[in-house]
Order: C-alpha cells, then structure tokens, then sequence
C-alpha cells in the first residue's frame, strides 16, 4: 500500500511538472506576443490620435465598448469552458469544436439583431451615419475567433493566440485606421475596425481547421446546444463582469463627460491594456492545466499552479506600469498634445491591472469550481466600482475640477474594486482547496523602489530620451531585482526554452 501511495505521488509530482512547464511555455510565448502587441498597437494610438482627434476617438470607443460587450455574452463563457467541455466528452472534439461555434452564431445573430434595431446604444450622443446601423454584423467575427482561439488552446497552441490577436489584429487596424483616414476621418477608425476583426477571424479558424480537421460527421444536436448555452451561463456571466470591470469605467465617463475627454480616457486605457494581455491571454493555457487537475482531485496543485502564475503576471505588470507610468506624460504626450491631460488616469489604470492580476487567476480556477459564487463576487465588484465611479465624479463636479479629473477619478475607483476582488477571490479560493493561494512576494516591493528611483532620475532626461532611454533603464532596475532575489527555480523555467 505505502508503494501505491509512493508511485501516486511521484505520478502526481511528475504531472506538475509537466504542467508548470506548458504553464511556463505558454507565458514565454505571450511575453512576446506582448511584445508584439505593443509595436503594433502604438502606430494604431497615434494615427487615430493625431489624425482622427480626441472627440472622433470618444465616438468610436463607445461603440466598441457596446460591441465587444455583445460579443463577449455570444461567446456563452466557451473562451474558458470549451476546455472543461473537451476534457469531460467522449465525443470527437471537432464535433465538441463546431457546436460551440453554432450555439455562439445564434447568440451573435440574437445581439447583432438587437443593436442593428437600436443603434442608438451603440452612438447615444451622436447622429447615425452610413453604414453605422450594420457594425454589429462584426459580433459574429469577434466570438468565433474567441471560440477558435480557445479550442487551439486546449492542445496547447497559444502561438495562434499570439498570431491572430498580436500581429493580424492590431497591424490590420493600425495599416486601416491610416488608408482609411483618406476616405473619411468620421467612419475611418470603425471601418479599420472591422476590416481587423475579420483579418483575425480568418487567422484563428485557418490553424483551427489545421489542427482539428473539418468537423466530418457531424450533426448539430439543439437540444444538447441548449443544455450547452445554459450550463455556461454563470460562467458566460462572469466572463461578462470581468469584461465589464474593464469598460465599466468607460460607459460611465461618457454618460457625464464630452467625446472628448472619452477619447482621451480611451488612449489612456489603450495603453494600460497592453499588460493586460499578459493576465488575459494566460486563461487559455491555464484553463486545460486546471481542468485536468480537477479530474484528478489534485487540489493542491491547482493551489500551486494559480499562485506560481499570479506571481508571474503580477512582476510583470508591475513593471510595465512603471515604465508607462512614471514617464507618461510623455507617452501620453506622443498620441498628441492634448492627450497628455490623460496621465493621471493612466497611472491609476496601470496600478489597477497590477492590482487585479490575483482576482483573474483566482477566477480561473473558481469559474470551476464554485461558478455561481464567483459569479457573486464579481457582480459586487461591479455594484463597487459603479457606485465609486459616480461618487468620485460627483465629488469632482462639486470641487470645480477640471473635466479630465473625472477621467482620473473613475480609474481610482477601477482601481479600488480590483482590489477588493483580487482579495475576496484568492480568500475563497484557498478556503475551497484547502491550499493557501498567494502570488505576492516582498521582493517586488524592492523591485518598484529600484524601478521608481530610477524613473525620477529619467524624468530629468529630454522627452524623446525619457522613451527610448529612461523605459528601459526603469524595466530593467525593476527586471534585476525580481530576478535575483525574487525568482526561485521553479519561476526560472519561464525562461527555459527547454522547459
């Protein structure tokens, strides 16, 4: 009996192994699609910046908030519970594949119909022009690039992800948004957007027909696809409560500031969403490795797992905040000059993604385990911030602020309910699997010294050397510290190739 429970445990040690390293590959392989996401997505902010101008950039943002909001609830939660589908059936996973893809086009089909009848959501403060009425044909492009995107990461292909969301996606928009500016500066930037989303569409269902094959007799079950859409539903809504947290801020700014002050608050979230990415496009991997250790009732691997991963997005987006934050007046200041009234907003904005990395790799394993009451603790980080959001506007209103104030404010508030979430949620998740979970560790409070006291120095350089000199010199302070004294052997494997 003592050698069963030796050989378990070396199979379980292995398995973890096995695990932490398609964990560590998948996040070689989005660091660089970070990477590649942030050379492409500069042009796209300052084209449509200091072309298209500020109150142009506050249209188009709302009417994507609207659109990818849609979007987000056609995907039905399969963007993370495609993975459990596929570990759980017997049946071909191509079909599994194909019948996620339908149930989310009648979703999409539901939506798009929705806002084609009432454009008015999607432009609440401006007139419809065109060919407005017909941009949510594009929900239809968005949720089954998602859908595509995750069933490749399933078999682990998150190089795919990398392709289609890092390098199609945003080089697409950036080349569009600037040959379409010929055409027209009012319907440019949705135009490009469009052309992107379908440039992505194509990039994730090539690889997928690759690496599945075409779905080869298979036939749509409805009643199966109903079970399907309403077993994901919780999940599908705190897919939806995560989004919103994001765009919640956005959608309330607009109801009391000008399309302008929304288009300076959209490039300031722009780029704080660039370390965004880095969390967000962990969900994939993440997903399959967890599913499986669930199965296998290995608790306290996925202890491990969610906190060895938390840490990693959590130095690396500490980091990157650094060095967009401390110089970014002159960040701001290259999308044009009247952009650079946006760089309180940003510094919040940053520190709030740093702040919310333990609330998503919490999630990632609590959208399995106890859905609903994840679910619960999402829509309160909801009911927070939009409460926060308007009583830190208001108070701005009231002391006579300028209007861009207000752009700071419901960043703070984003800020503030992240927190509160990333705590509750890694609480809960430690009491659930009865493993303590816990992606801090103090070496990055020495690295944020090292990297800020480094930062003041380079905001004494010129403007074009606080870019090209004082950001690398402020990553790689903050870089050094977390390497020597804050990784350990099992965080070195994220930079084994071999791994």
């Amino acid at each position: 009996m003592s050698g069963d429970k030796a050989a378990s445990g070396t199979k379980d040690q292995e398995t973890d192994t096995e695990d932490l390293a398609a964990l560590a590959k998948g996040g070689r392989t989005n660091v660089f699609g970070f990477l590649l996401r942030l050379a492409a997505r500069l042009p796209f902010l300052f084209i449509a910046g200091r072309i298209y101008g500020a109150e142009a950039l506050g249209r188009f943002a709302y009417a994507i908030l609207v659109i990818e909001f849609v979007a987000q609830l056609a995907t039905l939660g399969l963007k993370r519970g495609l993975a459990e589908q596929l570990s759980r059936t017997e049946r071909p996973h191509v079909h599994v594949v194909w019948d996620g893809l339908l149930v989310s086009l009648f979703a999409s089909m539901i939506g798009a119909i929705l806002l084609i009848l009432v454009p008015q959501i999607m432009f609440p403060n401006s007139e419809i022009n065109g060919l407005d009425r017909f941009l949510p044909l594009v929900i239809f492009t968005i949720a089954g690039a998602d859908i595509a995107l995750a069933a490749l990461a399933y078999r682990y292909d998150i190089a795919s992800t990398v392709r289609a969301r890092a390098i199609v996606e945003p080089w697409t928009i950036s080349i569009a948004a600037f040959l379409f500016s010929y055409y027209s500066l009012r319907d440019g930037l949705i135009l490009s957007y469009v052309v992107s989303m379908i440039a992505a569409l194509i990039a994730s269902l090539w690889p997928l027909l690759k690496s599945y094959g075409l779905p080869w007799g298979w036939r749509p079950k409805p009643i199966a696809l109903a079970k399907l859409a309403r077993q994901n539903m919780p999940l599908a809504a705190a897919d939806a409560a995560e989004w919103g947290s994001r765009r919640l801020d956005l959608a309330i700014l607009g109801l009391f500031a000008s399309p302008a002050v929304v288009g300076i608050y959209y490039i300031a979230q722009q780029v704080a969403s660039l370390p965004q990415k880095l969390k967000t496009s962990f969900d994939p991997i993440l997903g399959p490795v967890i599913t499986r250790n669930l199965e296998a009732g290995n608790m306290k691997a996925i202890a491990n797992q969610v906190s060895q991963v938390g840490f990693w997005i959590i130095a690396a987006q500490a980091g990157i905040a650094l060095a967009l934050a401390i110089p970014g007046e002159a960040v701001m200041g290259l999308v044009g000059p009247n952009f650079v009234g946006g760089t309180g907003a940003l510094a919040f904005l940053l520190a709030a993604e740093a702040v919310a990395a333990t609330a998503v790799v919490s999630e990632a394993a609590l959208v399995y385990i106890a859905r609903h009451r994840n679910l619960l603790i999402s829509l309160s980080m909801l009911l927070l911030q939009a409460a926060l959001s308007v009583a830190f506007i208001q108070i701005c209103m009231r002391m006579g602020l300028p209007p861009l104030f207000q752009a700071a404010a419901v960043a703070a508030a984003l800020m503030v309910a992240l927190g509160y979430a990333s705590v509750v949620k890694a609480v809960f998740l430690s009491k659930l699997l009865k493993a303590p979970v816990n992606g801090w560790r103090w070496s990055l409070v020495f690295a944020v010294m090292a990297g800020t006291a480094v930062g003041y120095l380079a905001t004494y350089l010129p403007e074009w050397a606080e870019l090209i000199i004082g950001i690398p010199m402020i990553l790689g302070s903050y870089a050094w510290i977390i390497w020597r004294w804050g990784f350990g052997p099992e965080d070195r494997k994220l930079f084994k190739m071999n791994g």
